[in-house]
């Protein structure tokens, strides 16, 4: 009975500690410490939430920057890359209902008019892992930069302080990449035209 007694007591107490007491205490102090990021990172116009820098969305317009392609159509129930790995045809190939890396970047080439003697940046034709990615490189957006300036009616000069205004250094100037956050340099897009 004495062993019991103990189990049912630390059972309770690591139930309450690990399921109600440190969460709360993680909420509280993400809360305090960083509550942009705690709370989704979201992005929001005139009061109206627009979406989170940290998940990755669908632009089709030709004013925008296009995000990386998404193996999940940008549904987060979705999410997930193809798990092809790169020595699969498929991934180059693609597969029924599937386009592969020619494919993607046919589109791409088209869709911004670049010419087949430049050689594009790998996540122009690749999807992420998550295929939520809300990035893209600067090599990806300074090949779209074109295409958006003249479809806002800015300077490619304009253009390029988007993207340097949207670009992340590595995390201490060591770990990962530089990168652009579409949302965040579409958002800016929308901000310029309407000042204009």
């Amino acid at each position: 009975m004495n062993y019991l007694r103990s189990a049912i007591a630390l059972t309770a107490f690591f139930a309450l500690f690990t399921g109600l007491a440190f969460p709360l205490l993680i909420t509280a102090v993400a809360q305090a410490s960083f509550p942009h990021q705690a709370n989704g990172s979201m992005v929001t116009v005139q009061g109206k939430v627009i979406g989170s820098a940290l998940i990755g969305q669908a632009f089709s317009n030709p004013r925008f920057f296009h995000p990386r392609p998404s193996s999940g159509g940008y549904d987060a129930n979705n999410s997930g890359g193809t798990n092809l790995g790169p020595l699969n045809p498929k991934l180059l190939e693609g597969a029924e209902g599937f386009d592969g890396v020619r494919q993607l970047a046919a589109q791409y080439r088209t869709f911004n008019e670049t010419g087949e003697e430049v050689v594009l940046p790998v996540d122009a034709v690749t999807r992420s892992a998550s295929g939520l990615d809300p990035h893209i490189s600067p090599e990806n957006a300074r090949l779209q930069a074109v295409r958006v300036a003249r479809e806002n009616g800015l300077s490619e000069e304009a253009v390029a302080s988007v993207i340097a205004g949207a670009t992340t250094d590595p995390f201490l100037g060591l770990f990962g990449e530089r990168t652009v956050n579409v949302l965040m340099a579409n958002r800016r897009l929308v901000e310029l035209r309407e000042g204009q």
